[in-house]
């Protein structure tokens, strides 16, 4: 009976944190801190609530799309070069040529024995 007590306090204490979370997560006490109401009511229908530009009118770019743009650029060149350039190391690739040195010496070793 003695070894139950402690286990029984421990589900006590368990369930109750449980219904603690329950009640803040479906809460409805004060404000969110994950969310907040903004300030448009709902949304306008366009991408990224961005309106259309007036016909003959271009977009201007903003201080960070150049540098991503040609930073990403790099990268991609930079690892198609390299990844294709990369020497080919796997075991299949070293067994393949061990086993052509071998077939290699034993037909040395024939020709020679003949």
């Amino acid at each position: 009976m003695s070894q139950s007590k402690p286990i029984l306090s421990a589900a006590g204490m368990i369930r109750s944190r449980l219904s603690l979370v329950r009640r803040t997560r479906s809460g409805g006490e004060g404000p969110s801190r994950w969310t907040s109401d903004g300030t448009q009511e709902r949304g306008n229908g366009y991408l990224f609530n961005r309106t259309p530009l007036l016909p003959g009118e271009s977009r201007n770019w903003e201080d960070w799309e150049l540098p991503c743009y040609i930073t990403s650029f790099l990268t991609i060149v930079i690892l198609g070069v390299g990844l294709n350039a990369k020497p080919d190391l796997t075991i299949e690739t070293w067994a393949h040529q061990k086993a052509l040195e071998r077939l290699q010496a034993q037909e040395q070793q024939a020709n020679q024995g003949e």
